[in-house]
């Protein structure tokens, strides 16, 4: 394992604040994984093992329903991990994982997962934490769907993409996955930001130019 994955370890929410050399230790159990741009890193209902940090590239997280119809859950660039519930129940996968682009990922199976935490429970502590978090988000988008109309809803996934890898390339189809609303609606209410100068986008890149305005479309 190249010099550098435990830095890129300690980034990891659960991950930080351990000792360097704890790092160092949980780091000789990760082993590294290229996906090409396109193919998926798992299947929802997949056996659940092991979770997945990326060292770089961007992975989406997703849904699909029995008729094709997809909603994308988080767009995930360096440094983000994913597969975090399999550390703790080992059960089937709640979502398909997609690689967006070429993808380096670092796995850790959750056995050796188990045995590290028997050695300090502060990790254990960290990834509840962590999994509350995407419980408020799923919370989020809960919520959005319920009483937000499609402009309110672009606008906050907007700003949340904002200076983000995952705002790179970003086609109007997986906006729309992502806010729950069709593509030709989604280029509708994008071209409106645009003309009002809320926002650029251009070759698939988002870029926030007026976020307090943009904002007020939220509220």
């Amino acid at each position: 394992m190249a010099v550098g994955v435990a830095s890129i370890l300690g980034s990891v929410s659960f991950f930080a604040g351990l000792p360097p050399e704890q790092l160092e230790e949980l780091s000789r159990s990760l082993q590294r994984r290229t996906v090409r741009a396109g193919k998926a890193i798992f299947r929802q209902d997949d056996p659940g093992s092991s979770l997945f940090i990326i060292e770089s590239g961007v992975v989406k997280v997703q849904r699909t329903s029995p008729d094709g119809k997809e909603v994308i859950l988080a767009i995930l660039g360096a440094g983000d991990f994913f597969g975090e519930l399999a550390l703790l129940d080992g059960e089937p996968r709640s979502a398909d994982a997609i690689a967006k682009d070429d993808s380096v990922l670092l796995t850790l199976e959750r056995d050796d997962f188990l045995r590290y935490i028997e050695k300090d429970m502060r990790v254990a502590t960290k990834l509840l934490a962590a999994l509350s978090r995407r419980l408020r988000r799923t919370d989020q988008l809960v919520q959005d769907a319920a009483f937000l109309d499609v402009p309110a809803r672009l606008a906050r996934a907007l700003l949340q993409l904002e200076g983000t890898e995952a705002a790179q390339g970003l086609t109007q189809s997986e906006l729309a996955a992502m806010v729950g609303a069709s593509r030709e609606s989604v280029n509708r209410w994008l071209q409106f930001f645009r003309r009002r100068g809320l926002v650029e986008y251009s070759g698939g890149a988002i870029r926030v130019l007026q976020p307090d305005e943009l904002r007020r479309h939220i509220y």
